[in-house]
């Protein structure tokens, strides 16, 4: 059964009630975390994400400090299934769950915990590398921290540039507002919600916001939140649950020292249907988190929210084409010139 926000997430083994008073003690108090277990697992959801999936599978399955991998395949192709089935065939770390079609990121989370066995979590999306000992520095910052908590991995390109999203401030309507407008590059006295710009912090320091791309949280924490809020398809629902998870008093920390390569947009969905899904996640965000004031506006944001982000997927279209187009000319142009020196 597929769990919704308003209900408790089924672990995979049924504790017994000396476990289940463990666990509501470690989310009620800090410092209780390190008591438990400490098994890990590693929740991946997929959907067509396309040939970094393996290696983000790869790297998992060889991190000594994940005690599994679940991954929820959402109606990836059949190559991929097939090939995902063969090696949870001969590594029994790798639990593969079938969704049987696209039930959105934040179910897909929810359902991979729900057949998780460890009690701490590590999101992580399927395009993430995790590198040695990454999940274990997250986990060391994890302790002691009021739950439910919530910490985040510094995410980065291939190039080796920190990514947008690892590290945000707190979505408000006027921060989305100035944020959009860019007024921080305009105004020194406005802060940007993005903060991968900033002097990056040589140990774990708090942040409004960590990426739901590498997320970690124990058990007890994220059962206490009931979970991702379902109602978000794509986008959106980690920063709701970092707001949730401040809300009742945890803590959300930007761990800097655990840097995870991040492909980022490797999914064969089209880009205007994940940008309507993010319009769709930022009016239901406003709607819940912004008071009467987000309910009466947050309707007739969502167009121009719409209008705006539909704007920038054209714009990174655009210059995707024509990138493409100087990259094949570029090409032509060498091979032009060694045929000429060749003659």
């Amino acid at each position: 059964m597929l769990t919704r926000r308003d209900q408790p997430l089924p672990g995979a083994q049924a504790p017994d009630a000396k476990g289940d008073e463990a666990l509501e003690q470690a989310a009620r108090r800090p410092g209780q975390v390190h008591a438990l277990t400490r098994q890990l697992s590693v929740i991946m959801v997929s959907y067509r994400t396309g040939p970094a999936l393996f290696a983000a599978v790869e790297a998992v399955l060889a991190a000594h400090e994940a005690a599994e991998l679940v991954l929820v395949n959402h109606d990836n192709p059949r190559e991929t299934v097939l090939r995902l089935d063969a090696i949870a065939r001969t590594n029994p770390k790798l639990r593969l769950i079938h969704s049987g079609g696209n039930l959105g990121f934040a179910r897909g989370c929810n359902l991979g915990a729900a057949h998780a066995s460890g009690d701490v979590f590590l999101f992580l999306n399927p395009d993430a590398v995790l590198p040695p000992d990454a999940a274990a520095r997250m986990m060391k910052t994890l302790d002691g921290l009021p739950e439910p908590a919530i910490v985040g991995a510094r995410l980065i390109n291939p190039s080796g540039v920190e990514q947008r999203g690892g590290r945000r401030g707190d979505l408000t309507l006027s921060s989305a507002f100035t944020g959009y407008l860019g007024m921080s590059r305009i105004l020194p006295f406005v802060r940007d919600i993005h903060r991968e710009h900033e002097p990056l912090p040589g140990a774990a320091e708090p942040a409004p916001v960590v990426s739901g791309a590498a997320m970690m949280l124990t058990r007890a924490g994220f059962e206490a939140l009931g979970g991702f809020d379902e109602g978000y398809f794509l986008h959106v629902e980690d920063i709701d649950l970092c707001r949730r998870a401040r809300d009742a008093g945890g803590q959300v920390m930007f761990e800097p020292r655990a840097s995870i390569l991040h492909y980022g947009s490797t999914s064969k969905a089209s880009l205007y249907v994940v940008e309507t899904w993010k319009a769709r996640g930022l009016v239901r965000y406003f709607q819940t988190h912004c008071g009467r004031i987000g309910r009466l506006i947050a309707p007739v944001m969502g167009p121009l929210l719409w209008l705006a982000l539909m704007g920038r997927a054209a714009y990174v279209r655009l210059r995707q084409h024509a990138g493409s187009k100087l990259r094949r000319l570029s090409a032509l142009r060498r091979l032009t010139r060694r045929r000429r020196n060749g003659g």
